[in-house]
């Protein structure tokens, strides 16, 4: 049974986790994450939504063989990515964990 004014306090909560991950989706538009290959040869920036920003080839590569370049770029964003998921995750498993811990005070 859900303790006295518990639906209210779960509405409530529920609001001020919602607002926290708008909140939490802005900061992640903003932040930048990286990955790179070939020794920093190509660089791909992405924000924590997984949006590529800016990718960065260094000139001398260019002579190399198309498929290692095409190698570089694809491990590189990859990589951005994969720094951007566990960004993300981050920041709103720390939201939800919240919400957990406030279904298990109330009962639930």
């Amino acid at each position: 049974m859900m303790p006295k004014g518990g639906m209210q306090g779960l509405m409530k909560q529920a609001q001020k986790m919602q607002k926290q991950m708008q909140q939490a989706q802005e900061e992640l538009a903003n932040e930048i994450v990286e990955g790179s290959a070939g020794g920093g040869m190509v660089v791909v920036k992405a924000n924590g939504k997984k949006e590529i920003k800016n990718v960065k080839i260094n000139p001398e590569i260019l002579s190399e063989d198309v498929e290692m370049v095409e190698d570089l770029i694809l491990a590189a964003v990859n990589q951005a990515m994969q720094n951007a998921e566990e960004l993300a995750n981050s920041k709103m498993g720390n939201i939800q964990g919240g919400l957990g811990n406030s279904l298990s005070g109330l009962g639930l």
